[in-house]
């Protein structure tokens, strides 16, 4: 069995495609970063209702089922996002605190 049958390789893409709007809007000085979620949000939206028409074997069959995957898979960037930030602060503060004791 090849992993692209399993259908959630567009769907990666479309997280991996929305990450990298989220950094680019977070890189931009002028723009707010209160509306990241939105952005890969809609971003997401947008990536699968064309990525239903354009990729075979792509998980949704119809428009509606295609836009809530987008979405989904849009607010997952940012969802991923968030937990490596929480992380890399949660070991950074574990370093110092390691390092401070002696």
């Amino acid at each position: 069995m090849d992993i692209s049958e399993l259908g959630f390789v567009p769907v990666a893409a479309i997280v991996v495609l929305a990450f990298l709007v989220g950094l680019t809007w977070k890189k931009a000085d002028r723009l707010n970063d209160k509306w990241i979620p939105c952005v890969c949000g809609v971003v997401g939206l947008i990536l699968g209702v064309v990525g239903r028409t354009v990729i075979d074997g792509f998980p949704a069959t119809d428009p509606i089922t295609a836009a809530a995957i987008g979405v989904v898979s849009g607010l997952a960037a940012t969802g991923a996002h968030q937990i490596y930030k929480q992380l890399s602060e949660s070991i950074e503060d574990d370093l110092k605190s390691a390092g401070g004791s002696d």
